[in-house]
């Protein structure tokens, strides 16, 4: 038997208090002063409510790194980050590059039950990037794939990537890419500049992000498909976007929140926690994706959550891996660089973290307004409070977060998945 809950007070976007009621599954009111015989009662005052988030990128590692995370503890985290719904990426082990694997992602998802999981399948046959994968079966699959990315590594045979995209109109899909032309960034492990020349570290040039963006916006408007460009990170990748939004190219973009607010200059500690991929950049880059988040050519807020277990990370820099976790610490991180300076209101914040990234993902049950009649995904946040981040705290397996010891603002302190909390007074339920 499904529980009533009357929130009270609640800031809905930001704006003035209201009441919601959570009834079987759906946004049963929405007012003030509203009463509902029999709820449990959340008293709001102060928080902001917020349609639950939905991340387009991250990492479960499971099947076959469950070391490092599994489908529930992954989406335990995303629960504690206000995440209701999670895109999981297929370079799983198996790579989730078949119906069978796609559905088995799915499948955990649905019986861990803390957020939705949808499968994104490999664009290419075990993202080695020499034939296509089984676009068509993962799409009929019970898992409904829509998107589909070799992310970790670039589609870079543009005839591949021209018959993906092509493929994926027949059923409405999305191609993710991971730009990064791969003979640019041979055994690159920092952003190319002075300091990657003073700390003796392989330069990772912004060319070869932006050169496999332009290809592909290319390639996507001659074919007339759907594009997204996952974790754009340079200034150049920003307004290689916006030219491409101006001429009428369907193509979407992601920024990361770690390239919202680190710098490549993180890198002279020689710490592997803040090796990434593509690098932390420039100020100046950052504040570019800044802009563009705000004024909309960035759509979305990706984490690109990638878990790695102690001895992955902990080790020298040019050994150790690329990634670093992102769930539930995101909203905080966009309210730090976005909200507080005033590039985004809360409403821009729902857009950016929960309608588009469920647009784009053709998910229909998540990334709704916060309406009568809509399914009950809503996040409670507190803007007020500020907290010092403690990996040891992490529902993640692994703990290479790069934001360790950093005060960060808000906390999430209540979420639902269709009415049902997965989250209470910030603990999970």
């Amino acid at each position: 038997m499904s529980t009533t809950y009357l929130i009270q007070n609640a800031s809905l976007l930001g704006g003035d208090p209201t009441d919601l009621v959570l009834r079987d599954g759906v946004v049963a009111e929405v007012g003030t002063g509203l009463q509902a015989d029999g709820a449990e009662v959340l008293d709001a005052t102060g928080l902001v409510a917020l349609p639950g988030l939905v991340d387009l990128h991250t990492h479960l590692r499971e099947p076959g790194r469950e070391d490092a995370e599994t489908v529930e503890s992954g989406t335990r985290a995303a629960a504690l980050g206000g995440f209701t719904a999670v895109h999981a990426m297929a370079n799983t082990e198996p790579v989730a590059d078949t119906a069978g694997v796609v559905e088995q992602v799915w499948r955990l998802g649905r019986e861990a039950g803390f957020c939705d999981v949808y499968p994104v399948g490999a664009v290419t046959v075990g993202l080695q990037g020499e034939r296509l994968a089984e676009l068509g079966a993962m799409a009929d699959s019970a898992a409904r794939v829509r998107v589909f990315s070799d992310d970790g590594k670039c589609v870079s045979d543009a005839v591949l990537m021209r018959r993906a995209l092509e493929y994926v109109k027949a059923f409405d899909g999305v191609v993710a890419q991971h730009a990064q032309e791969p003979r640019l960034t041979e055994g690159a492990q920092m952003n190319e500049g002075e300091l990657s020349g003073r700390l003796g570290l392989t330069g990772w040039p912004a060319v070869a992000e932006e050169a496999v963006i332009a290809r592909d916006c290319l390639l996507a408007e001659h074919v007339g498909s759907r594009l997204h460009v996952c974790h754009v990170s340079t200034a150049g990748s920003v307004q290689i976007v916006r030219e491409a939004k101006a001429r009428g190219v369907d193509v979407t973009a992601e920024a990361c929140p770690h390239h919202l607010i680190l710098t490549d200059e993180l890198a002279a500690t020689y710490d592997p926690i803040y090796k990434v991929n593509p690098p932390l950049r420039t100020r100046a880059d950052v504040e570019a994706l800044r802009g563009g988040l705000a004024d909309g050519t960035i759509d979305i807020v990706a984490t690109d959550h990638a878990p790695h277990p102690h001895e992955d990370k902990d080790c020298e820099w040019a050994a150790a891996a690329f990634g670093m976790l992102g769930l539930e610490t995101a909203l905080s991180i966009v309210q730090e660089t976005m909200v507080d300076p005033g590039l985004l209101d809360w409403a821009g914040v729902a857009e950016r973290m929960s309608h588009a990234p469920a647009r784009i993902g053709r998910v229909a049950d998540h990334g709704q307004p916060l309406a009568v009649g809509a399914p009950a995904n809503v996040v409670l946040y507190d803007p007020a409070v500020r907290r010092t981040v403690d990996p040891a705290r992490s529902a993640s397996l692994s703990r290479n977060t790069p934001y360790r010891g950093m005060e960060l603002p808000g906390r999430v302190v209540a979420t639902f998945l269709r009415g049902r909390p997965t989250v209470l007074d910030g603990a999970l339920v």
